[in-house]
Formats: C-alpha cells, structure tokens, sequence
C-alpha cells in the first residue's frame, strides 16, 4: 500500500531532484548463464553511484502486468497509473503542442505497410525516416469530416498525433493496431453505445486517409491508439510544491511531461550530453528534473542487444557533465523493461539507482545490474514509491504523526 496523504507531509527545502530515466531499461540475458544490457554494459560512473547510494527494483503497474510507456511513467511521478489511467493519444497531442480539452478524443497514429491482400506486413511502415512522413500528415490534414473538426499533426518517424473536436465524443474506442502482421488493421469499435458515434466518424476519417496513403510504397496504410481525453491530473507543483522541468527527445515523454504540468526544455541534439547540457542551462530555475533517453527502449524492442548496451554506455560517459552539478537526489531507472531477448516490454522488475550524498544508506552492492539491484536495500518496490524516496532524500518531507 502506498501512502496516499504526501502533500501533507511537505516542506520547503532548496534542494535538486533529478531523475534521470533509460527507457526499457530493464533486461534479460539472450542465453542461459548470460549478462543482461544492463549487465553487459561498461558504466564505471554508474557503478560508483551504486557503491555509495542504494540499489533496488521496481513494479511499473504489480507483479506480471507489462506497462505502457504512458502509465510506467506515471507511476515514477507517483500518479497512480491504475486510478489515473491516460490514453497514449493525449500524451502524443501534448507532446507536439496540440491542445487536448476533456470532450475532445485524441488517438496515437502510426503509418504502417499492408500487403495486396489488406494484411498488415509492417507495423511502423519499415520506421519510415521523419522527412518522409511529414508530407504524408500535411495530406492528411485536408480530411475533413461532418460535424467535427480534426486536427493531425506529425510527431516523429511513422508516428502521428490526432485531435478529434466536436459534440459528443466520446474516447471508449478500441484501438485498431491488432499488434501482429499477417491481419488486416481492426476497425474503431465502440466500447459502449454512447461512444457508436465517435468510433463512426473515426472509421470515416480512416476511410478517406486508406485512399490518400493507398499509392504508397511503405506508408500506404496507418493504425489508430491510444483514444483518450484530458484526465485533468493536479500538476506537480500542487502536489509536491516542485517546479519540475522535462528534458526529452521523444514528443511523448514531453507529452506526459506536460499532464503533470513539467515546463517542457527546448534543446538541440539528442544525445545524452545535449540534454545533460540543457539541464545545466536552466538548473537555476527549477527544483526537479525529468531527463528521458529513448533509444534504450528502441533497440530493446528491435532486438539490437550491442546497441541498447552501447547507448547505457553513452548515458555513462556523459554522467559527470550531470553529476557537476551536484544533485542533491539521483535517480536512475526505466520506465519499464524491454529485453532485447523479447523484443517487446515486459513485465520485469526495472533497476533501481538512487544516489543521494547526504541521506543514502548504502546496501552492499557495487555495481547497476538486475541482479544486485534484486539484492539491493530497497527490495522490489512499486514505481509509486520513487516520487516519495526523492522527496524524502532531498529534506522535502516532515515526519508523519506526532
């Protein structure tokens, strides 16, 4: 059970939390007797920060249940991801700046390659390059359909974000990605019969888009998900009285940056010294940290085990440009896990690093792996827990009682 009261045990303190999150980090060894990424991976920087703070492992959602990126992510924030269930459609919009109001639907796009025979043969359409997929949402955008308006906008590579407004929409819509090729996308089905209406209007946006995208040699075809609306969440700084800052790549992460009212840092580049760079430049003016390294979990999800341990290395080296700047709390974790073994998310236990030079306790492991953090002093926990270690660590807790 987590405590659920944190607000009122707040108090001020100038102190810098900083969490720093490798997407699917989390892994398995490909053989028997093998090394998982994590393990495999060359991290001094990280190993002394597991030498002197305290290691452990968490649960995204509970034990067997394989998250989303979305909800893992809210869970570290400490939004319980079970009662605060958000659709990765408004995660997307938000990250690329569109504006979700409740009432509106917004839905996740992806471009995706079907055969002759309407069978979907790539689910990311060969993960066609941003440039040539751009053109493609700029045709989309002259769909236009009775009684609503529909606002498309592309996010990154094959993916798309799209905003449905009007009267009496509804997000109670399965998704249309069947998550396997060799079948045709599904249709937009109402979950309940106040929602026939919008699952209509969507089938009829996705019927004019199958003709626009039909003479296309990858992206000839698209799938829809995530339908959901604003949740309406209380923003970080009501809930924790921090002014949190987001340092991110991928619009998504921005995307649920923004649900918890995180100002979103504008950078160029995209590897882990960019950020680290773009955290520097505005550590004066916030008290939390959100930095989000994506291609851990890409290469999880393709199977390219060198190349998920090559970007942790990355992360690694790069780790004095942020540690100079002498965080009072560090966390480094995943969201979820996404062993290249399985080339999908799972449901294992996520490595979890929390280094904080006054107030941690050290277990007796030296080294960030699966394994010590199975034996590290914090056990397995759930994700929930993490928003409350921080604080704690970083003097922004009283005591609870008299």
């Amino acid at each position: 059970m987590t405590f659920k009261n944190i607000t009122s045990l707040l108090t001020p303190a100038n102190t810098k939390i900083v969490m720093l999150i490798m997407d699917g980090l989390g892994g398995l060894p490909m053989e028997a007797g093998g090394k998982t990424e994590l393990e495999s991976a060359h991290t001094p920087n990280m190993d002394r920060l597991a030498a002197e703070g305290t290691l452990g492992q968490t649960l995204p959602i509970d034990y067997g249940v394989t998250p989303g990126s979305g909800p893992a992510h809210l869970s570290l924030f400490g939004y319980d991801p079970v009662e605060t269930e958000v659709g990765r459609g408004v995660l997307e919009a938000l990250g690329v700046g569109m504006y979700v109001r409740r009432g509106d639907v917004a839905a996740r796009g992806n471009f995706c390659t079907i055969d002759a025979q309407g069978n979907i043969s790539d689910r990311r359409a060969g993960r066609i390059s941003t440039e040539e997929a751009a053109p493609l949402v700029e045709k989309l955008k002259a769909i236009q359909l009775p009684g609503v308006t529909v606002e498309v906008k592309h996010v990154k590579e094959y993916r798309f974000a799209l905003v449905m407004r009007g009267e009496g929409l509804l997000p109670d819509l399965d998704e249309t990605d069947p998550q396997r090729t060799g079948v045709p996308p599904l249709p937009v089905v109402a979950r309940t019969a106040e929602a026939e209406k919008t699952a209509r209007l969507f089938n009829q946006w996705i019927e004019e888009a199958k003709k626009i995208l039909k003479d296309e040699k990858k992206a000839n075809c698209l799938t829809l998900r995530g339908f959901a609306t604003d949740p309406r969440l209380a923003y970080f700084k009501e809930r924790y009285n921090l002014r949190a800052a987001c340092v991110a790549v991928y619009p998504m992460y921005k995307g649920v940056a923004s649900l918890v009212g995180m100002d979103i840092i504008d950078f160029e580049g995209e590897k882990p010294e960019d950020e680290f760079a773009a955290v520097e430049r505005v550590w004066n003016d916030y008290d939390f940290f959100f930095i989000h390294i994506k291609k851990t979990d890409s290469y999880g999800e393709d199977g390219d085990f060198a190349h998920k341990v090559g970007i942790i290395e990355g992360v690694d080296r790069a780790l004095p440009n942020l540690l100079k700047l002498k965080p009072d709390v560090l966390i480094i974790t995943g969201d979820h896990s996404t062993p290249c073994k399985l080339k999908s998310h799972s449901w294992h236990p996520v490595p979890f690093l929390l280094w904080a030079p006054a107030s941690a306790r050290p277990d007796d492991q030296t080294e960030f792996g699966e394994r010590a953090c199975a034996r590290g002093g914090f056990g397995t926990m759930k994700a929930l827990e993490a928003m409350h270690l921080a604080l704690a660590h970083a003097g922004r807790l009283t005591k609870f009682g008299a």
